[in-house]
């Protein structure tokens, strides 16, 4: 697929004011008979004139730009996407999977209707998570669970790790306690321009059934705005192997993967002879460990570049681990680090490491030290 850096930049018509104001002066003198110099009242009028056209050519040129996937944003890219049976996907709730546990067994069933509402140990109540169906404790027993959404859509419900949703906020017969299993993920903002085109782009492969990776790649990622990559591959014949990946690179949690099976499982869209697995990618930790120095000449500055050199390496970690497969890569490391200010750069670690697609980047909190002041 040709990537976006490769094509050259268009432009439907020409924007360049000097040229456009020549052009009117030159018609009216040929029609005229005239020549029209700097101070003549027709020539700044002609200019006013050609300042409206220059803006006019400006609103065609992005007019017709928004036309092209490339350039399209907002509302213009969704009626893009819709023009392919895509939307955006809207903001996603963080979901968990919540137990209740009941004082004693019971003869009867207890229901425990969709709704009902749990927050966070010493929360306010302002977000909390509310069951998405209704479930049943059967006669006898005295716990299952259920799969719970966040109140608030977006990252907030994000981190709350196993045994910190445990406050019942809607009192139940016979319920003694609630807490959640697994670590709440999936919440995400409302997808971005940028996602969005790359999942309109993918979008022609869903129109197979046959299995295509594309296909599945492109459903998978359509689940949530929280997925940010997918790898699909096929280990055997007949199974097929989804390996998503978070936002931030963070790896799916449990409720996550079974979001993303519950998509696939649909009959419109995996084969019926494809077994379906979904799994979290393999996390490859590393370190970061680098020594820099600063040029004497920007002395003044030190304090500014190290502020830069620490933001630079907080911004390698995060694109090392944007996207599955993506290899360790120290080169990258130095060169954000030198554009950041600094003069010379000793990275210990990480070293290359080559990783295959089900592989995920993991970092650990760097080891950065400031070297001191050194000759050009």
């Amino acid at each position: 697929m040709v990537k976006y850096v490769d094509l050259p930049d268009i432009q439907f018509t020409a924007e360049e004011a000097a040229g456009i104001l020549q052009n009117v002066i030159t018609v009216y003198e040929v029609l005229t008979d005239q020549t029209l110099q700097p101070a003549d009242p027709v020539r700044l009028f002609l200019s006013s004139l050609a300042t409206i056209i220059v803006q006019q050519r400006v609103i065609i040129n992005q007019t017709a730009k928004g036309n092209l996937l490339r350039y399209a944003s907002g509302v213009g890219l969704d009626h893009m996407g819709a023009f392919q049976g895509s939307e955006r996907l809207e903001a996603a709730a963080a979901i968990t999977t919540l137990q209740f546990t009941l004082s004693i067994p019971l003869s009867s069933a207890t229901g425990i209707p969709p709704g009902t509402r749990v927050g966070a140990q010493g929360g306010d109540g302002s977000i909390y998570f509310a069951t998405a169906d209704y479930m049943e404790i059967p006669p006898g027993a005295t716990t299952r669970t259920v799969t719970a959404e966040c109140s608030t859509a977006g990252s907030a419900g994000n981190g709350f790790l196993p045994g910190q949703i445990n406050v019942l906020m809607d009192q139940l017969p016979f319920v003694q306690a609630v807490t959640n299993l697994t670590a709440s993920s999936g919440g995400a903002a409302a997808e971005t321009d940028d996602s969005f085109k790359q999942r309109i782009r993918t979008a022609p492969e869903s129109y197979s059934t046959a299995g295509p990776q594309g296909a599945y790649e492109f459903w998978a990622k359509s689940t949530s705005a929280a997925i940010m990559d997918v790898h699909a591959y096929s280990p055997d014949d007949g199974k097929v192997t989804i390996v998503p990946l978070m936002i931030g690179g963070q790896i799916p949690g449990q409720d996550v993967l079974d979001a993303v099976a519950e998509t696939l499982e649909n009959r419109g869209i995996r084969p019926l002879t494809d077994q379906v697995t979904v799994m979290a990618p393999s996390p490859i930790s590393y370190d970061t460990t680098l020594t820099y120095y600063i040029s004497r000449s920007r002395a003044a500055e030190v304090s500014a570049i190290q502020a830069a050199v620490t933001a630079a390496a907080a911004a390698y970690q995060l694109w090392q681990r944007s996207k599955l497969g993506r290899d360790i890569n120290p080169s990258e490391l130095i060169a954000r680090v030198m554009a950041a200010g600094a003069l010379r750069v000793i990275a210990t670690a990480p070293v290359y490491t080559l990783l295959d697609a089900t592989q995920i980047a993991q970092d650990t909190p760097p080891t950065i030290t400031y070297g001191g002041l050194a000759d050009d």
